[in-house]
């Protein structure tokens, strides 16, 4: 009883900030359903750690160190960037990329869509963070989690935990971030802008070699994104050589869904409350969402560009699909297009550049880590 009574007498102020925030996120998983996935085990996780004397994590207990099993997963799965780099498995096995391939043009969406990436990396670098932490804070621009991950990871960032949470959250956020963002840089008239789809027939050996000549690509442009890049095509050849369906389901549900649980809940050893409570946290949740923001801007302002040239012109939404966060962006941009014009159908265009936003975000991820060194 007495143990018991010492262990009430140890709870702090921020531990119980911490489970305030760890309710939050398991409330947005549960009722909101923004990345459920994620969110649920990260908020539990945030709420185990930060118990007094927690056994989940590594403590000093009379003199004697006792290894807690969230400190083992986090130094066996993201230390060694095991988890983000299976996750890639998985997500490249869910990729379709035949809308990037009928019009490879849609490309460059997703090379401009990281704009915001390289103007918060210097942006954090002015306010005062380390440049290994300014770049590993710019990658949550990305709107991709395992990339995030990935290179907060590999600078050993402190920031580690905060960067997560804002990468994930803001990537369930894309309905709400886009539109005002979109219609704040764009008319009425360029919304409504039609673009034909036409379905051109892709070959089964274009879908098997785009993998392979991506990841030859981008190892001779970006050598450190290889393990990225090459674990997300390695996934999408498992879906496109039609002989292994059954490791391709597996990838796409089974691993995807096992290694997104364990990320969450390991990432969690990152969030105890001396660690996580810091005005740096803050100012990481503001320059993620700038990021965010400057990302969909840039994407949409080469858009714009390329209006003021082509004969044909673009509908400047497509460039907001250019961020990594495959689909919900191709989703976003295509209602906008129908709420302007209710027969305008704007989902394979968007979708392609979404997907060249999944290439692009993890070879400047390599880049940022090429780069900084």
């Amino acid at each position: 009883m007495l143990e018991i009574f010492e262990n009430f007498q140890n709870i702090t102020i921020p531990q119980i900030i911490m489970w305030a925030i760890g309710g939050v996120l398991i409330y947005l998983a549960i009722k909101k359903d923004m990345e459920p996935t994620l969110l649920l085990p990260l908020g539990f996780g945030a709420i185990l750690v930060n118990l007094p004397l927690s056994g989940a994590i590594t403590q000093i207990h009379n003199g004697v160190e006792e290894v807690g099993a969230i400190d083992i997963l986090f130094n066996a799965g993201i230390a060694n960037e095991l988890f983000p780099l299976l996750l890639f498995i998985g997500i490249g096995a869910m990729i379709d990329f035949e809308p990037l391939l009928t019009n490879p043009k849609l490309m460059f969406f997703g090379v401009f869509a990281q704009f915001g990436i390289f103007f918060t990396l210097s942006l954090a670098a002015l306010l005062g963070f380390d440049l290994k932490d300014a770049a590993s804070i710019a990658i949550i621009g990305a709107a991709d989690g395992p990339t995030s991950i990935f290179v907060a990871n590999y600078f050993n960032s402190k920031y580690v935990g905060a960067i997560i949470v804002a990468a994930y959250s803001y990537m369930a956020l894309v309905p709400i971030i886009q539109p005002p963002v979109i219609k704040l840089i764009t008319t009425q008239k360029e919304r409504k802008i039609r673009m034909e789809y036409k379905q051109n027939s892709v070959s089964k050996l274009t879908k098997i070699m785009f993998p392979i000549i991506v990841t030859i690509a981008a190892g001779i442009v970006a050598p450190r994104s290889v393990a990225l890049i090459g674990f997300l095509m390695f996934g999408n050849l498992i879906r496109e050589c039609g002989v292994l369906n059954m490791l391709s389901q597996t990838a796409q549900k089974e691993l995807a869904n096992l290694i997104t649980i364990l990320l969450g809940i390991s990432v969690a050893s990152k969030m105890r409350a001396d660690m996580f409570l810091t005005t740096e946290t803050l100012m990481i949740l503001a320059l993620g969402l700038v990021a965010f923001i400057f990302d969909t801007v840039g994407g949409v302002c080469f858009a714009k560009i390329i209006n003021l040239f082509a004969k044909k012109k673009v509908n400047p939404m497509i460039g907001a699909a250019g961020i990594s966060a495959f689909p919900m962006s191709s989703r976003v941009v295509h209602k906008m297009g129908l709420a302007e014009d209710p027969s305008n159908f704007l989902l394979m265009h968007a979708a392609g550049a979404n997907v060249s936003g999944q290439i692009a975000s993890v070879i400047a991820g390599g880049l940022i880590i090429a780069l900084i060194g």
